[in-house]
């Protein structure tokens, strides 16, 4: 099958410099976006994680459903999935009392867990070319506890390096994965995921330095000013930049 043929059937965008950039920008939307209601709006993380975790799943099921990749429709499930994750991890980590350690262990246990039934229901964990029902299923919950497992493992990391240090942190990880993809023969697919994974807790941090008061490090900007700005500079990225199908990579290492 041509690489053309491929893009026409796949219903995830190609992965660009403005994949990577409109990523984070929906993980760091996440994160104030999730914040914003669970604490701005005293919800909670339960009743804020229901209130997320609704309209994701009516989301997923129209990327689902779709007969082609939509834009529109795949961002609004990826940012459903960093809402929903942020308040999920705050609830795994503070509402069960089992902390920043074992909220991130529970969680990362839960992407090993979903990438090996993946494995073995689909066989492959290839995110190259997803245009199976049941392939696109394993990839957005996957994707929900990637991003849920970067939201804790962000604000774990930032109790010990501060939020702008989490910054600095994730930003270089990404660079070294980025690094590993170009030059060296290590999975592509791996690769993807790891560099995927990355995105959400550099999110985080980057939320919380933009959000959290000045005596914990923050810029103590109003999480619905944030919320606000970052949704604008995402609509306005689609809009100028527009994405086409494409597969992300993967195919001829896995």
């Amino acid at each position: 099958m041509s690489d053309d043929v491929k893009a026409t059937l796949s219903k995830v965008p190609e992965v660009t410099l403005i994949f990577w950039i409109v990523k984070i920008l929906a993980t760091t939307l996440g994160e104030t976006g999730g914040d914003m209601l669970s604490m701005s709006m005293n919800l909670g993380y339960a009743l804020s994680t229901l209130i997320f975790f609704l309209p994701f799943i009516v989301l997923v099921a129209l990327q689902i459903q779709a007969k082609r990749f939509l834009p529109w429709l795949y961002w609004a499930v990826i940012v459903g999935t960093t809402l929903a994750g942020t308040t999920m991890a705050d609830f795994a980590d503070r509402s069960m009392h089992v902390g920043y350690p074992g909220g991130t262990t529970i969680l990362f246990a839960l992407v090993v867990l979903s990438l090996v039934v993946w494995k073995i229901s689909v066989g492959t964990v290839s995110v190259n070319n997803i245009v199976t029902h049941k392939a696109e299923a394993f990839y957005w919950i996957t994707i929900l506890f990637s991003n849920t497992l970067g939201t804790a493992l962000g604000d774990w990391t930032s109790e010990g390096t501060g939020f702008a240090g989490g910054v600095y942190l994730f930003l270089g990880l990404i660079a070294v994965v980025a690094l590993l993809f170009y030059f060296t023969k290590i999975s592509h697919t791996v690769l993807f995921w790891a560099a995927f994974i990355l995105t959400r807790p550099l999110g985080a941090t980057m939320g919380d330095l933009l959000t959290k008061p000045h005596d914990a490090g923050g810029l103590n900007l109003s999480r619905f000013l944030a919320s606000g700005v970052i949704a604008v500079v995402m609509i306005l990225m689609l809009i100028f930049f527009p994405q086409k199908a494409g597969y992300h990579p993967g195919e001829k290492t896995t």
